[in-house]
């Protein structure tokens, strides 16, 4: 049996990523093995430096440095809003973007925000990368990236309790509404991560683990 590790410990993500992965071979008992995280692990490792200058690079960073670390197949992702107007700012930084809370993170965005016009254009972008460990030779699931993109619009302030992180500041045109305000489904059906891991999915139909 074989065991995928979802390189996080997030609960939005892991909660628009394990839908996306149903009925693939990691769910079909007898024929494969688990859906895992960090959290699933009884020594998880450290988080790794990211040192990456892309959301590719931090993915597969990640996804390789746990691979070694835990000896599983693992995929890993790395996302996060870009704002125009901000030269791609807060980009592979964001949840490194200063503030202490996410509330914090939309005053200091909306300051640096503040002297250029509206609408401000933005995009949420999602880098995944799936990897064997180095103790594993078959090819098979060794190297897959994709990644996706949703383009949208910083709101003039924030709305919705829903999402996490920049969701209730990042507006859809076509929802008339932020991630903030739409439930998972709705949300996952347009937004970078969920066309990340539909990549994924179809990736593990072809090539079961």
């Amino acid at each position: 049996m074989t065991d995928l590790l979802i390189a996080t410990t997030n609960a939005g993500k892991l909660r628009e990523i394990v839908p996306i992965l149903q009925g693939t071979s990691i769910f079909r008992p007898g024929e494969a093995g688990r859906l895992l995280t960090l959290a699933d692990l009884a020594d998880p490792p450290p988080e790794p430096e990211e040192t990456g200058a892309s959301f590719a690079q931090n993915a597969r960073l990640k996804a390789e440095y746990y691979a070694a670390k835990t000896g599983l197949i693992t995929v890993a992702e790395d996302s996060g809003l870009v704002i125009d107007a901000l030269d791609g700012r807060p980009g592979i930084h964001s949840a490194r973007y200063p503030g202490e809370t996410y509330p914090d993170k939309f005053a200091n965005l909306y300051k640096e925000l503040a002297p250029f016009p509206r609408p401000w254009k933005a995009r949420y972008f999602c880098a995944l990368h799936l990897t064997n460990p180095p103790v594993i030779t078959s090819q098979s699931h060794n190297g897959f990236s994709c990644s996706g993109v949703v383009l949208g619009e910083i709101s003039p302030e924030p709305r919705g309790t829903r999402g996490f992180g920049y969701d209730p500041i990042f507006f859809l045109p076509e929802f008339n509404a932020t991630f903030g305000e739409v439930d998972d489904d709705r949300k996952s059906a347009v937004a970078h991560r969920g066309k990340a891991f539909r990549k994924l999915r179809e990736y593990l139909v072809l090539h079961p683990l």
